[in-house]
């Protein structure tokens, strides 16, 4: 039986470790058909060592996608490995120790540009990188954090992450006329990388204890993964702008 990306070529950023939604994103892919290529910063090593976990093997490029010349290289790389892409996964996001847990008001601006830079403006810098590889249309999918609300702990991560949501949205509008989709992924709360270097992020989780009306484990990255695929897919062909939530269900809970 064939899968749903079969023949397709994919980019996915932000493989840092084995239960990093990314890494389960570029495998469900693989298993479905796909042809991958991994991009990794600060540390290509570490990517290349978790790509052997997939289950083909996978060329790791380093992308600083704050960092203009790696940008414009990028094309070029890929190109000479798979010619041409069908798909992106933007699974980036960054802020510093002190735009985090509980220091929202006393934050920096400098931190602040940062956490924006690096979450939410780097994807218009990767659907841009990419788009000359991109000539007959396809999709780029990105990871939020529902950012309808203030999250414990979450702090200038939230605004980034509302940042991250209208970019998508602007980008959706504006590369539609190239056959180009934009879509996110709002996932539930995971023990990541990411989550690691949320102080609190404990408290923050809880709430998917308590609210969730499907069972969430938050050992589980793989559900996620699916549905960055299916967004890659040609199954959703006139879904753009949209931000898909795969989190049990916690976003449509009242009270």
């Amino acid at each position: 039986m064939s899968g749903i990306l079969d023949g397709k070529r994919i980019l996915v950023t932000g493989v840092l470790m084995e239960s990093s939604i990314a890494f389960h994103a570029a495998k469900v892919a693989q298993e479905q058909g796909a042809e991958v290529i991994l991009t990794a910063f600060p540390r290509p090593t570490l990517t290349e060592r978790i790509a052997k976990k997939l289950p083909k093997p996978a060329k790791v490029i380093e992308l600083d996608v704050t960092n203009d010349e790696h940008l414009d290289r990028l094309a070029v790389l890929v190109r000479e490995e798979l010619g041409s892409l069908d798909g992106v996964v933007h699974s980036i996001g960054f802020a510093p120790q002190d735009a985090l847990g509980g220091n929202f008001l006393n934050t920096p601006f400098e931190s602040v540009a940062t956490a924006m830079h690096v979450s939410a403006f780097s994807l218009k810098s990767l659907a841009m990188a990419c788009k000359p590889l991109m000539s007959e249309g396809g999709s780029i999918v990105g990871l939020t954090f529902d950012a309808q609300y203030a999250w414990p702990q979450y702090d200038w991560m939230g605004p980034a992450k509302a940042a991250l949501e209208a970019t998508s949205r602007y980008l959706a509008r504006d590369l539609g006329k190239d056959g180009l989709r934009c879509n996110l992924v709002s996932a539930g709360p995971l023990r990541s990388m990411a989550a690691k270097s949320i102080p609190g992020f404990d408290e923050l989780a809880d709430v998917w204890n308590h609210r969730s009306p499907l069972a969430w484990d938050m050992a589980d990255p793989e559900p996620a993964g699916r549905g960055i695929v299916a967004l890659l897919s040609d199954f959703f062909p006139k879904t753009t702008g949209e931000i898909i939530h795969v989190d049990g269900g916690v976003h449509m809970m009242g009270a």
